[in-house]
């Protein structure tokens, strides 16, 4: 399947596009069509070490799903992984409508490429310095939308702990790694975390230095995505808005654009080099 194939789940009753909808129908119709007997509310939340009053919510398609409790659902039923795939849909649901396209294309990549000259790209980000950008993003939400937002956020993650994760290249231009967001500490544990991810065998990290001058992508973020059978679509990426460019005229150009960037950063060695001199800087 393409990079363009949209995923809806079907979770009986009338869930399809609705997400949580068929979360809570596929929890009702596991309890009560369970194998080895139907299991109460009660019953279920022992197994799962939550409340009834939790379950019930969850199947009435009420409130957040805890983040723990689809792996826990998937082993006492042996769904393979339907909850998992389930809460992934509610996840992406939760996004910006300008980019849950882009959030859905991401499990099914072969490949990711990023580029930034703004901020640390999110697939990168630790919890903390995603927490400052929402908290200054929006000062009048709440501590819990807050923390939902950042969870989300780091839900995208997963894609690198897939048994084979997609091939990740980013280039983060030094003026982010300079710019301190959410204090000292933050933003140290963010570089070490560009450092742990430049080390994994299937990803590449990449600082373009402020010396390197004029290139094609100092419009905005972009992200190239490459599906398993080629298909090649481009996110950009604004403050409040986003596009998804698949005509193949603007992707080869965009490619090209990136390319050319990547030439210009640093190599692997020596952007790690200057990401741990940024580390002990004072």
């Amino acid at each position: 399947m393409g990079l363009a194939g949209q995923h809806e789940v079907d979770g009986g009753g009338g869930g399809v596009g609705n997400p949580r909808r068929a979360f809570g129908d596929a929890l009702r119709d596991a309890r009560e069509l369970r194998h080895a007997g139907k299991w109460t509310q009660m019953q279920l939340a022992k197994a799962v070490r939550t409340s009834s009053s939790t379950i019930s919510r969850l199947e009435s398609g009420e409130g957040p799903v805890p983040s723990d409790l689809p792996a826990l659902l998937d082993q006492v039923f042996t769904t393979d992984g339907l909850f998992k795939r389930l809460y992934g849909e509610i996840q992406r649901e939760g996004f910006p409508v300008h980019s849950r396209r882009r959030i859905r294309l991401e499990p099914d990549a072969a490949s990711i490429a990023e580029w930034s000259q703004t901020v640390v790209p999110g697939l990168v980000q630790t919890p903390a310095y995603a927490h400052a950008l929402f908290r200054q993003g929006d000062p009048r939400a709440s501590d819990s939308e807050i923390r939902a937002m950042v969870d989300k956020r780091m839900s995208r993650q997963d894609v690198f702990l897939r048994s084979s994760p997609p091939d990740f290249s980013v280039v983060i231009c030094e003026s982010v790694l300079r710019r301190t967001v959410g204090g000292g500490d933050v933003m140290r544990d963010q570089l070490a975390a560009l450092l742990a991810h430049g080390a994994r065998r299937t990803s590449v990290v990449q600082v373009l230095p402020l010396s390197s001058g004029c290139h094609g992508l100092m419009d905005g973020p972009i992200s190239i995505l490459t599906a398993l059978d080629g298909t090649v679509i481009v996110y950009a990426e604004g403050v409040r808005s986003g596009a998804i460019i698949e005509d193949p005229n603007a992707v080869k150009q965009l490619t090209r654009s990136y390319n050319l960037v990547t030439a210009s950063a640093l190599s692997p060695d020596a952007s790690a080099q200057l990401i741990l001199k940024l580390m002990e800087a004072p």
